[in-house]
């Protein structure tokens, strides 16, 4: 049977929610994204949100904001999407890589101590895989230093917590992508979160050109509002066509989560007897299972990645260590000793097929499939 890598779970009402849009004369960013701006101020308890056309154009209009640029430096993981890295770059400033705990693959505060320089403005917290890093010890490393912010890649975890605590609540800035594979998806989209008005008022600047007002708020009157523009900016409003898809997918996600964290369960087990790693989860995390990534040994994954398409299984690799990539590496020289857990990982990681929706069927086929090629990987070695 073929299985595919990730199936989203939108359907004929969300297609209504499209047409109800389509039947009112405001396409782009309206009533119904603000709507959901404050759908998300509740849900993670913060006074500000702001959507956001993807993760990426997000970061950038934030990173504006807190005016990072030629001669900075911001401290990011090393094990991480690209995107994290490209956004510092593409403004001018440096992307300082820092290598991650070898058991859960997140950044350490440990590592972002060591990291930080005069010139460090910001550090990037990468919940991958829908794991929180420690924000509350990364904020108080932070707390001790001078006009360094701290904002959170959540990506991979819009619903995990720490602790007592979620995104938002120990950062300058919470960063959310709503990309077709998401737990909470529109195709393409993101959010920024932040409990700092000011830094508030300066991303609804920066994430729409620099100006001063939005097409609704020059016309919420009903007349034309002049508009001006002080500061450099962006395009990264999310239109309202998008944005209805997602206010059911929020209100439902603690329900999907408990499905998604049965599924990781199910894998974690049956894998338990294989010759694979999985990231470990720490004690007091609330995981929000974004993706299931597994560990083979570097020399056979390319032999088990064939081996499950050739039994119909999708798989993909998150990720490969960004440094050792051939742009980072061309500008700067890392080598695979540069950092090397999440050069290791990256060399040997494999995601298998994870979403709610997925059947008990595919499910069996994709453990019976991997336990397969990994007998066959390991007799051959």
């Amino acid at each position: 049977m073929n299985v595919e890598f990730y199936r989203h779970s939108l359907g004929a009402a969300d297609a209504e929610g499209v047409a109800r849009v389509l039947d009112t004369p405001f396409l782009t960013s309206g009533t119904v994204g603000k709507n959901v701006e404050a759908q998300l101020t509740d849900f993670f308890a913060v006074p500000h949100a702001l959507l956001m056309n993807s993760w990426t154009n997000g970061a950038v209009a934030t990173l504006l904001a807190l005016r990072v640029g030629p001669g900075d430096e911001v401290i990011v993981p090393a094990m991480t999407f690209i995107a994290t890295a490209n956004v510092v770059e593409l403004l001018g400033a440096k992307p300082v890589f820092v290598d991650v705990d070898p058991a859960t693959l997140l950044m350490t505060p440990a590592a972002v101590e060591k990291a930080i320089t005069s010139r460090t403005k910001a550090v990037i917290a990468v919940h991958l895989y829908g794991q929180m890093c420690d924000m509350r010890a990364l904020s108080e490393l932070l707390a001790e230093q001078s006009g360094i912010a701290l904002l959170e890649d959540c990506a991979h975890c819009f619903e995990g917590q720490r602790d007592d605590y979620g995104p938002g609540q120990y950062s300058d800035a919470a960063l959310f992508s709503f990309y077709a594979t998401k737990n909470v998806t529109c195709g393409e989209g993101g959010a920024f979160v932040t409990r700092r008005p000011e830094l508030y008022e300066a991303v609804m600047r920066t994430r729409l050109h620099g100006m001063s007002a939005s097409a609704v708020d020059r016309y919420k009157t009903g007349g034309y509002k002049h508009w001006d523009m002080e500061v450099l900016g962006v395009k990264a409003n999310l239109p309202d066509l998008l944005a209805v898809l997602l206010p059911r997918q929020i209100r439902t996600i603690r329900d999907r989560l408990s499905a998604r964290s049965a599924l990781a369960l199910e894998y974690a087990n049956a894998l338990a007897e294989l010759d694979v790693r999985v990231p470990c989860t720490e004690n007091g995390v609330v995981h929000a299972h974004h993706l299931f990534p597994i560990h083979v040994h570097p020399q056979q994954r390319e032999k088990v990645i064939a081996g499950l398409n050739k039994r119909g299984v999708a798989v993909a690799v998150n990720y490969r260590s960004v440094p050792t990539l051939t742009y980072y590496h061309r500008k700067y020289g890392y080598a695979p000793e540069s950092f090397p857990v999440s050069y290791q990982w990256g060399e040997g990681t494999i995601t298998l097929p994870f979403f709610p929706d997925l059947s008990a069927e595919a499910r069996a086929h994709v453990l019976t499939s991997l336990a397969d090629v990994i007998s066959v990987g390991a007799a051959r070695r």
